[in-house]
């Protein structure tokens, strides 16, 4: 109410209070939150005059569940991978969204259900990428004959060296599935058998003593570069930014990719929720989705903002056509009832 009153005296007042305001955005760091910052956190603040403190966090709900369930919550925004997003929604820790309400319409007036891609706008949650984990590679490495292939990523007679790995089943037995014949159709149905499971993992014991596990998207591109390892599952943004600012000889095979999509969310309980909220509008419209694809190559998730990503940058979007063919999306909803179960066990299968 106060700052509401002092609003009504004079704007420029108004301006001061709404500069004090502050709130925090939770990302994952590195080349993603310089591309948000650019596109989206710094523009909002110019236009609002909220300040912005940007945090960065390796992934999981374990740290939201503890501020939620603590009444402790220091977040306000949050950019979290889909699966997790759907397993916080279920279990109650963001805020419910309106779309009609709380986003934006395309550009023409085209209607948020019609220009999101499918799956982008959830009960809690917007989408604001498309991003794609893939298998790079140095070039370097390999004098002769280069990986093409997921399946040469499991093949160490005829590559051999160190592989990378993220320290997660979410991906990992997919990409094992995949790698071992399972048809893209039938991956998830094969995981929801015990001797499916069991398949994955038997698939990773094939290099498993060859692997070096990541947990931060920052961490690929390093051992590759210090030559830790000859080839990594790794975040396409990551090595994209390696190859076009760093100038490192890395090469994607685009075959297998696991495609998913980061979402904007609000903390149940963030204390400054009515400009969370403002801000998800905001990140989630078509010029700021497009304007972020020029900082960083994931593909924005609205209709109208493909329309205007650059020519120069669609080839190295997960969802240029070359690249898309034998994609496979990561099912947020399937790994929201499994991720439990098979994090335990997944955990349990690294100290064997």
């Amino acid at each position: 109410m106060k700052k509401m009153l002092i609003c009504a005296v004079t704007s420029l007042a108004c301006v001061s209070a709404m500069a004090q305001e502050n709130l925090t955005i939770v990302t994952y760091g590195g080349s993603l939150a310089a591309a948000q910052t650019k596109a989206a956190i710094k523009p909002f603040s110019e236009k609002t005059g909220v300040k912005t403190t940007l945090e960065d966090y390796s992934g999981g709900i374990a740290q939201l569940k503890a501020q939620v369930d603590t009444k402790n919550v220091t977040w306000d925004v949050v950019d979290m991978e889909l699966p997790d997003a759907v397993r916080a929604c279920n279990a109650g820790l963001f805020e419910r969204i309106n779309p009609s309400k709380d986003l934006e319409a395309g550009t023409g007036g085209a209607p948020v259900d019609v220009d999101f891609i499918s799956g982008a706008v959830t009960d809690c949650a917007v989408a604001n990428i498309i991003w794609s984990t893939a298998v790079a590679y140095n070039v370097n490495a390999f004098k002769g004959e280069q990986p093409a292939t997921l399946k040469d990523f499991f093949d160490l007679n005829k590559f051999p060296g160190k592989r990378g790995l993220r320290k997660a089943p979410q991906g990992t037995l997919e990409w094992a599935l995949l790698a071992d014949g399972v048809p893209r159709n039938e991956v998830y149905s094969t995981l929801e058998t015990e001797a499916g499971i069991e398949r994955a993992f038997a698939k990773l014991d094939s290099i498993k003593s060859q692997v070096i596990w990541w947990e931060a998207g920052a961490q690929p591109p390093q051992l590759l570069a210090d030559g830790q390892v000859v080839m990594t599952s790794a975040w396409n943004g990551r090595i994209w930014t390696a190859q076009t600012q760093e100038k490192q000889p890395f090469k994607i095979i685009w075959d297998g990719q696991l495609y998913d999509m980061d979402v904007w969310a609000v903390p149940a309980g963030s204390k400054n929720k009515a400009r969370a909220m403002e801000f998800l509008k905001f990140a989630t419209s078509t010029p700021v989705l497009a304007e972020q694809s020029k900082y960083i190559a994931y593909g924005p998730t609205r209709k109208s903002s493909q329309a205007l990503v650059s020519e120069e940058m669609k080839p190295h979007l997960p969802t240029s056509p070359e690249n898309f063919k034998t994609a496979l999306q990561m099912n947020a909803e399937w790994w929201g009832d499994h991720a439990d179960e098979l994090n335990e066990r997944f955990n349990a299968w690294l100290t064997k």
